[in-house]
């Protein structure tokens, strides 16, 4: 499905392609293409360019115009035209599950597009835009900022002569990449495959029928309606196996629902494994790149409390993630529904901040988590001035600003999940005596020991524990009338 990002070339040059909607600002047309290119680095790829178009949606079937499908050719080496479209009436090709019929593809086409000659004058009026006048040494890749059609993959594949990639496969790649456990394959596989499923090519030979019924006779079935066949018989098999493991996932979420547990939601990237590994004191994967974590994890919140206190980092979310994803990690997401806490976690220092938000809280209703009490934590908040601060401050006046590198931002939050499960956290001093020194220990597993010092009769303890657990300790300390 992928196999040039296989290939043995380090690196492979990509140029990143984008349509402007009317309704899209050219702040969020960056942010959004800078993503991408995030992603194809993520996924092995150099983004060398960017090439874009104000358009009010996609051409059919070719996505750009005339003239800035030339010069996409000119970024790759290939022709930077489409041969005609199968017209009404003739048969079509494999394409009768597209969203849309090859016969409006040439709609679009020279109508209302600048050609070749006409490029220039609408870069000029603003109507189409490239951040560079001569592209480079040729990218072997071109990524779209969109999700495509088969027919519009197809057809820019011809115009290009390399392959192409949409904003889904990219995810989907990525996914693949970084799935480690049994349960996020399967879950990616079946994705990839529902993906893979309407974009089947003909090969050589590939349109004669396989001959079906008694003496070979009747129509049988094409190649790729086998093909397709066996998809969905293989998808079937992935969702039993799935199912037999989502039932293990559920009766171990079943055994912790008596203990509070804090789920770890947000953006790709916003840094919860990083919150998750100062939290725990575990050693979870953290790498600065895009879904670096795509299997949950559960641990106790260290030092540990009474009652325990769980932990659970979550797979990522981002802009236009493929419902197929969303639907296949469904499983894994019921963590986030199950939790009795979420904490939002946002990178503070990311301009579209804002749209990361908006992003989380709309998947968070997709999967029917959106009544769980949440915390907004702007994290990363180290890499924000005190102006930037004040702004977020007043724009998110409950969030939590901290930073996971910063101890004392991890211990005030660890004190704060702790006030809301267990009560207000109170510091006190316990005298132990020296024929009652096992309750040290038990103090150390049941508080947080403030300081230690011993004296003539003992061990005396400053702690901070939540007032349940002081009464308790203290009722254990009081000597037997």
């Amino acid at each position: 499905m992928f196999e040039h990002l296989t290939a043995t070339d380090e690196r492979p040059a990509a140029v990143v392609v984008a349509v402007q909607f009317p309704d899209v600002t050219d702040a969020e047309l960056d942010s959004s293409m800078s993503e991408l290119e995030r992603l194809a680095k993520t996924l092995g790829l150099t983004p060398v360019g960017r090439l874009t178009q104000r358009r009010a949606g996609l051409a059919t079937g070719i996505v750009l115009g005339e003239g800035k499908l030339k010069e996409l050719g000119e970024w790759t080496g290939g022709s930077g035209v489409v041969e005609a479209y199968t017209k009404p009436g003739k048969r079509k090709s494999d394409d009768d599950d597209d969203e849309e019929d090859d016969d409006d593809d040439d709609d679009e086409i020279g109508d209302d597009e600048p050609g070749e000659a006409g490029a220039a004058e609408a870069d000029a009026a603003g109507g189409t835009t490239s951040d560079v006048a001569k592209p480079p040494p040729r990218a072997k890749v071109v990524i779209v900022d969109h999700d495509l059609t088969p027919t519009q993959q197809r057809n820019l594949e011809r115009a290009t002569g390399v392959d192409v990639l949409d904003r889904s496969s990219v995810i989907l790649e990525i996914f693949h990449r970084h799935a480690r456990t049994r349960e996020a394959r399967l879950q990616v596989e079946i994705a990839r495959l529902k993906y893979l499923a309407p974009r089947l090519r003909e090969g050589s030979g590939g349109g004669d029928r396989v001959r079906g019924g008694v003496g070979g006779k009747g129509a049988g079935e094409t190649s790729i309606e086998l093909d397709r066949r066996r998809i969905r018989d293989r998808i079937a098999e992935l969702r039993n196996e799935l199912a037999q493991i989502d039932g293990g996932s559920k009766t171990r979420r079943d055994r912790r629902s008596d203990l509070p547990t804090v789920a770890l939601v947000g953006y790709t990237n916003a840094g919860k494994s990083s919150l998750m590994r100062a939290l725990t004191s575990t050693e979870v994967y953290v790498a600065d790149k895009l879904f670096a974590t795509l299997d949950t994890t559960v641990r106790r919140l260290q030092p540990a409390t009474e009652p325990p206190i769980l932990i659970t980092d979550t797979v990522g979310f981002i802009k236009k993630l493929p419902h197929d994803l969303v639907a296949s990690f469904r499983s894994t997401l019921d963590e986030a529904g199950d939790a009795d806490l979420l904490l939002h976690v946002v990178d503070a220092a990311d301009a579209a901040l804002a749209d990361q938000i908006a992003v989380t809280r709309a998947v968070l209703t997709e999967i029917e988590a959106d009544a769980v009490p949440t915390w907004i934590v702007l994290n990363k908040i180290d890499r924000v001035d005190a102006e930037g601060r004040a702004a977020l401050a007043e724009r998110y006046p409950n969030a939590l600003q901290l930073s996971a590198k910063d101890h004392t931002d991890v211990v005030a939050l660890r004190e704060r999940l702790i006030e809301q499960f267990a009560g207000k956290l109170e510091d006190a001093e316990l005298d132990v005596p020296w024929d009652a020194q096992r309750m040290v220990h038990q103090i150390h597993e049941r508080a947080t020991v403030l300081a230690e010092e011993h004296h003539d009769t003992g061990t005396r303890l400053t702690i901070r524990a939540p007032s349940r657990i002081l009464s308790e300790l203290r009722a254990q300390l009081k000597p037997a009338s």
